[in-house]
């Protein structure tokens, strides 16, 4: 009985410190039970099945309280802790140069700002700004130690407050910098609604991104100037469609090294438990992703079949391929010191999980790969374990921020929590 525990404790250790090899093919589709930190993904084209090739399903999450001891697992060396509780569906978060954090809780249509202790716990909790419009994105700008301006984005505009570093309150009148979004979000039938924003690297574009309404409807009236990444002056004027075809890009970031823009998005459902992909990509300036006739370069969707035929070679392959259906949310890139230095600049991504799938993807925080700003096409679990052995869920991560002390920070809407990832190990 020693020796056998002290085997599998080898093991245990083993699996732990030792790179594991990069999983390709159908195994690097997997499902929950084979995630765990360290675990190495990558999924390119010639991986999908054909569409239909197994029957498309509906199995949403049975969201349960965190069991009495539960932490999701890190890689050795990280420690996790909660730092708030008791939030009301906490979706996007963002650290402010001074390291307060601002929450979008975008069902009761709120921006809360908290200020954490020495310690990390909730020094100082204020509501930044309230009466607003299922809020997503929240961006400060200029860039630096004292931005000015606070932007968020509602489901259907782009507002900016006064804001001086220490702000907890909006101390001055709110500002419309964008009037009208396409879609209205969800409180007008406007299927996706999330609305992310976010500043070019030298502060002189305004991103923002806008999902589609439909899942893969091609009707242009209704899906006008949707599923596509908007740019726009800092003031709301010069709008162009940055990149188009992108069915639903919930999250973007700047890739440090590059200044190039980047994106998370989730990709169509309804093509089987292999299909689509989500991913997670740079956007190229007048770029085409597909979305609705074609999916992950030039596959066409069968529901347009014939359809857009001189669109299939324009169709860009996005960079990094995950889990079909993992519902990657929001990303961020490393740029602290705090971590170890093989994780600076490269990207962490939210994944919110599955309903679309037999067998459940996503319910975690993955690292991408990068090599001198550039994706190597790898993806890596960073953080997992929210998903219990029957299946059961009961954390599903949205927003992920680094913060200036070099933590990164993470929202979970499915315990209304914030979470704290450090590296503690030598």
């Amino acid at each position: 009985m020693t020796a056998l525990r002290f085997s599998l404790l080898a093991c245990t250790l083993f699996t732990l410190t030792t790179p594991a090899q990069t999983l390709t093919g159908q195994a690097a589709m997997g499902d929950y039970s084979t995630d765990a930190p360290g675990v190495r993904r990558k999924i390119t084209p010639a991986d999908m099945p054909k569409p239909g090739a197994t029957k498309s399903t509906d199995n949403g999450p049975k969201i349960i309280p965190r069991p009495e001891g539960a932490m999701p697992s890190v890689p050795p060396g990280f420690t996790i802790d909660i730092v708030a509780e008791n939030l009301k569906t906490p979706r996007k978060i963002i650290a402010a140069p001074n390291g307060d954090l601002f929450i979008a809780e975008s069902k009761s249509n709120r921006v809360t700002a908290i200020r954490l202790s020495t310690d990390g716990k909730v020094a100082q909790q204020e509501l930044f700004a309230e009466n607003l419009s299922q809020p997503f994105g929240i961006a400060f700008h200029p860039a630096g130690p004292n931005p000015t301006h606070i932007y968020i984005a509602n489901t259907d505009s782009v507002i900016r407050f006064p804001y001086k570093s220490g702000d907890l309150k909006a101390s001055g009148p709110v500002e419309t910098i964008l009037k009208e979004l396409p879609g209205g979000g969800q409180l007008r039938g406007g299927g996706h609604w999330t609305r992310d924003v976010i500043f070019s690297a030298d502060g002189a574009k305004m991103f923002v991104s806008v999902g589609s309404k439909s899942n893969n409807d091609d009707n242009p009236e209704v899906e006008k100037a949707r599923a596509a990444i908007h740019r726009y002056n800092p003031d709301g004027t010069g709008f162009e469609l940055y990149a188009t075809g992108v069915r639903n890009a919930v999250g973007l970031a700047i890739e440090p090294t590059t200044g190039q823009l980047w994106g998370s998005v989730n990709e169509r459902d309804g093509l089987g438990d292999d299909l689509v992909p989500d991913y997670i990509t740079s956007f190229k300036e007048g770029g085409f992703y597909g979305w609705p006739w074609y999916y992950i370069g030039n596959n066409q969707d069968p529901k347009h079949a014939g359809k857009q035929s001189d669109l299939g070679a324009k169709a860009i392959t996005p960079d990094v391929l995950i889990q079909p259906h993992s519902a990657s949310l929001c990303m961020t890139f490393y740029t602290a010191a705090q971590f170890p230095t093989e994780y600076r600049n490269t990207a962490f991504a939210a994944q919110h999980g599955s309903w679309n799938r037999a067998k459940r993807t996503g319910y975690k925080i993955i690292r991408v790969i990068m090599k001198d700003g550039q994706a190597t096409g790898e993806y890596e679990d960073f953080l997992t374990g929210f998903v219990t052995k029957e299946g059961n869920v009961w954390a599903r991560p949205v927003g992920i921020a680094t913060s200036p002390d070099g933590a990164l920070y993470f929202t979970d809407d499915a315990s209304n929590r914030i979470w704290r990832v450090r590296y503690t190990g030598k």
